[in-house]
């Protein structure tokens, strides 16, 4: 990082980031879904359900009530789309399968393992696929042993290793259930191949995450795609992303109040302006899943609590950010009771003044998401502040659903 570097403030780096999830300026309803996927590089997969599962909630943050249909096509069968261990288990655009070739190598090198494989049991797993096509782990022999959920079947381990060495794809799900298929007759043929060495793959992912976060520290993009820091700092002065300082964002290079990060240029050509969407966000969403950047870029400091026991929940079992204006303005613990949608708990951030000037953003929020999933009442249980909670209601009232 040099004394030339373009310096930008906080609030610029924050819209620019904005921009960069397509949650700030006009809405690409032609691209859909798939647009999305292509220009977020990695949709998180996740097994929990509340208003959706996140796959389906990240979508609706950026395009509004898209129906589940269009999601499952855009996602699935395999030609646009395929399952790997990215930032986590994430659905990916088709195009990166040659990316993710550098970790199928390290899988296939792997020496230890936590399961025992038979490799004739590997090759039956691969036998019945070509002679069968696409199957789901029950149809391949059982996914279980009948104990507990983690106690696999030898050939859920087999297909789930198979996957994880490329030799397998998930094509689509079925019931929740992947659907396994082979991945050389998966895959199209002018991609399925692993030609890319180590360090192009990482650069070229390095690149990717730089596109879909607008600005990042090097730590942001490592854990995109879940890199080391050393891999990052191999190639991300080959990736085209131009260094920058940011006010505001620590002091990680010894300069006071700013902190070193890497800028896409296509996101510094001109400024971010539009329309900043007003939703609730999937605690899964990318612009908030990694939670020491959202910390940095809003100010708001985020857990996931379905793991933790009731009693110590200070939010609530899956507790869903509010964006608006660009901001988190607070969060809200959805469920849903037959046709009505509750708020178990709507909270707040800072002080009493900008709680009440976020009510309103708050109703919008719940009233969409209560019109996308088919409810047709709202009821609030719980604000934080309390005093706001019948003010909350009222607005929620004159908020048409």
């Amino acid at each position: 990082m040099t004394s030339a570097s373009l310096q930008l403030s906080a609030d610029e780096a924050r819209r620019i980031a904005l921009r960069a999830q397509g949650l700030l300026g006009a809405v690409d309803r032609r691209a859909g879904v798939r647009g999305v996927l292509r220009r977020l590089g990695a949709v998180q997969l996740d097994t929990i359900s509340v208003l959706a599962r996140s796959h389906e909630l990240l979508p609706y943050a950026r395009l509004g009530a898209v129906g589940r249909q269009a999601v499952e096509a855009a996602y699935w069968p395999g030609d646009h789309a395929f399952e790997y261990w990215s930032h986590a288990a994430c659905v990916l655009p088709i195009e990166e399968w040659p990316l993710f070739a550098f970790r199928r190598r390290a899988y296939r090198a792997r020496r230890s393992w936590h399961h025992e494989l038979a490799p004739s049991t590997y090759e039956k797993v691969l036998d019945q696929l070509r002679a069968e096509g696409p199957l789901t782990a029950t149809e391949l022999g059982g996914a279980k042993n009948g104990g507990p959920w983690w106690d696999w079947s030898d050939s859920k381990i087999a297909v789930e290793r198979a996957l994880m060495h490329g030799d397998v794809v998930c094509t689509r799900r079925r019931g929740w259930k992947r659907v396994y298929d082979l991945a050389e007759r998966a895959i199209p043929g002018e991609l399925y191949h692993d030609d890319l060495d180590d360090a192009e793959c990482v650069r070229r992912l390095v690149a990717q995450a730089g596109a879909a976060m607008g600005v990042a520290t090097q730590a942001d993009l490592a854990d995109y795609h879940r890199l080391s820091s050393e891999q990052v700092e191999s190639v991300v002065r080959d990736t085209g992303l131009v260094p920058v300082e940011v006010a505001g964002w620590g002091t990680a290079d010894g300069r006071s109040g700013r902190h070193r990060a890497w800028a896409d240029p296509a996101a510094l050509a001109t400024a971010p302006r539009g329309r900043h969407r007003t939703t609730l966000l999937s605690p899964f969403d990318s612009l908030i899943w990694d939670r020491p950047r959202t910390e940095r870029i809003f100010g708001f400091v985020h857990r996931l609590e379905a793991y933790v026991p009731r009693p110590k929940r200070i939010y609530g079992y899956f507790s869903m950010p509010l964006l608006s204006g660009g901001k988190l303005l607070g969060r809200v613990d959805p469920a849903r009771e037959g046709s009505t949608l509750v708020a178990r708990h709507a909270a707040f951030e800072g002080g009493p003044a900008r709680a009440v000037k976020a009510i309103p953003a708050m109703a919008e929020a719940l009233a969409e998401a209560a019109r996308w999933v088919n409810c047709t009442e709202i009821r609030v249980e719980r604000t934080t502040p309390e005093e706001l909670h019948d003010a909350l209601v009222n607005e929620v009232a004159r908020v048409e659903i």
